[in-house]
């Protein structure tokens, strides 16, 4: 972590301002910006000229309101292309997806988030039965109420939470996890099955269920998981952890 003293201030505010958008996951303008960092407007209109300038941010000319740029997905996409994780996962992903007919999400931890934990989902592989809406790759998304999500919290270091606890957490459905002591909880109870689920915590009528990918030391480094319907998941849900579990365990073998 680098000293106060060694930030750059006006790459920080660029900074905040693509981990905004990207958080948000829409276009914003520029008064939206500035109420919500905190920033002077005419500060945020130089900072995205000078982005826009480099094709990180981009304009829309109907409404004057900004979203990412060209560039950002160039970089993503060689990351992807290069990153040793998605290249042992994928497969073994896609296989598990086409096993059960569901979407199978591969993800780590979010460590820019702020206010509550979330995950990055880095890939995905899907059956023929498509659920109607799928978060793309690249997303956020909040931890405390995906299995995905859980799961990384449950196998990661307790103390990386500290940030977070006592932070609000955010509501979806009557059964999202609402307070801190229930989700801690939660956690030892994932990590000492193996495995987490997300019994329509996220979004009523879908359940989700997710399986740590560990390192050499047993270190968390990314997480798998099966979502689908309640009633398809529920059905072959025991299935569906034994084949999760074996998929996981194989790609922590080729990582360590």
């Amino acid at each position: 972590m680098p000293e106060g003293n060694d930030v750059i201030n006006s790459i920080d505010r660029a900074l905040d301002i693509l981990l905004l958008l990207q958080q948000e996951g829409r276009e914003m303008g520029v008064t939206q910006i500035s109420a919500v960092l905190g920033i002077y407007k005419s500060t945020v209109h130089r900072t995205l000229a000078t982005l826009e300038n480099k094709g990180f941010v981009q304009q829309n000319p109907d409404n004057g309101k900004y979203w990412l740029g060209i560039r950002l997905y160039s970089l993503g996409m060689l990351i992807r292309e290069r990153l040793p994780l998605r290249n042992i996962a994928y497969p073994y992903a896609k296989a598990l997806a086409e096993k059960f007919n569901e979407v199978v999400h591969v993800s780590v931890n979010d460590n820019t988030a702020s206010g509550y934990p979330k995950h990055v989902i880095i890939d995905k592989a899907m059956g023929q039965q498509v659920l109607s809406l799928t978060p793309p790759i690249g997303s956020s998304a909040p931890s405390h109420c995906a299995a995905v999500g859980k799961c990384l919290l449950a196998f990661g270091p307790r103390q990386a939470l500290q940030k977070y606890i006592g932070n609000p957490l955010p509501v979806f459905t009557e059964k999202t996890i609402r307070n801190w002591d229930d989700l801690l909880k939660e956690l030892d109870r994932i990590k000492a099955r193996g495995y987490a689920v997300d019994d329509e915590e996220l979004e009523l009528g879908l359940t989700c269920v997710a399986a740590p990918i560990l390192g050499r030391n047993a270190e968390i480094i990314a997480a798998v998981s099966l979502s689908g319907p309640t009633s398809r998941v529920r059905a072959r849900f025991e299935e569906i952890v034994k084949e999760l579990i074996k998929t996981t365990g194989t790609i922590s073998a080729c990582l360590s």
